[in-house]
């Protein structure tokens, strides 16, 4: 394993994964990046309340859904480019399993580029860590908006009822 590493083959596979390493991140950080953007403009993260934030939920969802499929195809792409595997629909498929470690083990690339399928794999865990922080770090935030709204009407509730109370007479 390691001969093969440091192999002329090796060394060119594990430059060609740390590339495709790099494009996956930046994609995701571009990706991140323009989402969160979309949320500060619209003030998405001082919202509280179950109708408000579903549309969220379910829109940021779907675009970090978007962002891991085009990161799939980067990598697709490249094993059609090279022949890695005979066509697109098999590349993808490949891919898709790889990155998010379903890996059923029905394919396997040719010997010059195995050491990519565990590079993608452990990249794509790292980027589905990263969305799914990014996904709990909103829902968190939107828990605790609403919490506040909640502590703030209890507050308010209590100072309205302690209007609406005569004095109690103390003999």
């Amino acid at each position: 394993m390691l001969a093969y590493i440091l192999s002329a083959n090796g060394i060119c596979a594990l430059l060609t994964a740390l590339g495709l390493v790099v494009v996956t991140v930046a994609i995701h950080t571009l990706g991140l990046d323009a989402l969160l953007r979309v949320m500060i403009r619209a003030h998405a993260l001082n919202i509280s309340g179950f109708h408000r934030v579903t549309p969220w939920v379910f829109g940021i969802a779907c675009w970090l859904m978007l962002v891991h499929l085009i990161e799939i195809s980067v990598w697709g792409l490249f094993y059609v480019w090279q022949g890695c595997l005979p066509d697109a629909e098999t590349a993808l498929y490949f891919s898709g399993i790889t990155y998010t470690t379903v890996g059923y083990g029905d394919l396997v690339l040719l010997k010059p580029w195995r050491m990519l399928a565990p590079l993608e794999a452990l990249t794509g865990i790292l980027m589905v860590g990263l969305s799914t922080g990014f996904f709990f770090a909103a829902v968190t935030r939107w828990i605790s908006n609403w919490m506040r709204t909640q502590t703030a009407s209890e507050h308010h509730a209590a100072a309205q009822s302690n209007k609406n109370t005569p004095p109690s007479i103390e003999k």
